[in-house]
C-alpha cells in the first residue's frame, strides 16, 4: 500500500456500489457492529432513535451492532447519513470489501480528511441497466462525477442530469439520488462525495 498525501489516506482498493446485500465478512468482516455501535453511543443516541432517523427497525439495527444481520449498503449510507459521518466510518482504515449494487460498483480510491470536511474518491463503473436510487447522505454532502466513457444520467431522483464523456455533474446529494447508464456503453467515471463536518 503506498502512501497518500498527507491530507488522505490511500486504500486497497475496495470496492463500494449504492446496494447489494453482502455476507458480514464482505462489509468489513465483525468490525462494523462494533464501530457502528461505537458511533452510536459517541453521538449519545439511543438504538431506538438512530433506527427512526435512519429509516430502518429496531431489530434491524441491532442485529447490525450485533454482526447478525447481513448489511445492504443502502442500509450502511442510511445509518451513516442518520449521524452525519462518511460511509467509511463504518468501513474502516484498510477496508478490502467487494460490494455490488444493482448499477454502481465502486473502487474507493483514498479519503482525504481535512478540518471541516471529509472528501471520498471513487474509481465508479455503471453497466448499462436498471437505475440505481441511493438514499439521501446527511445535509450538505455533495457528489461530483466526470465521465471518462459512456453516457450517465445521475443526480436526484426527481431532477436527474445527463454526462457524457469528459462531461461533469455536480448535486446535493442529501436526497434521494440515482445513477444509471444510459444506452448499451458501461459508463467509467470518478465520483467525489464531500462531507462537510
Amino acid at each position: 500500500m503506498t502512501t497518500g498525501p498527507a491530507t488522505g489516506r490511500s486504500r486497497p482498493q475496495p470496492t463500494l456500489g449504492a446496494a447489494g446485500e453482502q455476507s458480514p465478512p464482505a462489509l468489513g468482516g465483525g468490525e462494523i457492529g462494533p464501530r457502528l455501535r461505537r458511533l452510536r453511543e459517541s453521538a449519545g443516541v439511543s438504538l431506538s432513535e438512530l433506527a427512526r432517523r435512519a429509516g430502518i427497525g429496531k431489530a434491524t439495527l441491532s442485529g447490525l451492532e450485533h454482526g447478525t444481520r447481513n448489511p445492504t449498503l443502502d442500509t450502511l449510507w442510511s445509518v451513516t447519513a442518520a449521524l452525519g459521518v462518511p460511509i467509511t466510518a463504518l468501513l474502516g482504515q484498510a477496508e478490502t470489501a467487494v460490494v455490488r449494487g444493482t448499477a454502481v460498483e465502486a473502487a474507493l480510491l483514498q479519503v482525504f480528511d481535512e478540518r471541516e470536511v471529509t472528501f471520498e474518491l471513487y474509481r465508479m463503473t455503471v453497466p448499462p441497466g436498471p437505475a440505481q436510487t441511493s438514499p439521501a447522505h446527511h445535509a450538505g454532502v455533495t457528489e461530483h462525477i466526470t465521465v471518462f466513457s459512456g453516457v450517465l444520467r445521475a443526480g436526484p431522483a426527481d431532477a436527474p442530469l445527463l454526462a457524457g464523456p469528459g462531461e461533469h455533474l455536480t448535486w446535493q446529494a442529501d436526497v434521494p439520488h440515482l445513477y444509471a447508464a444510459v444506452g448499451d456503453t458501461p459508463v467509467t467515471a470518478s465520483l467525489l462525495i464531500r462531507y462537510p463536518r
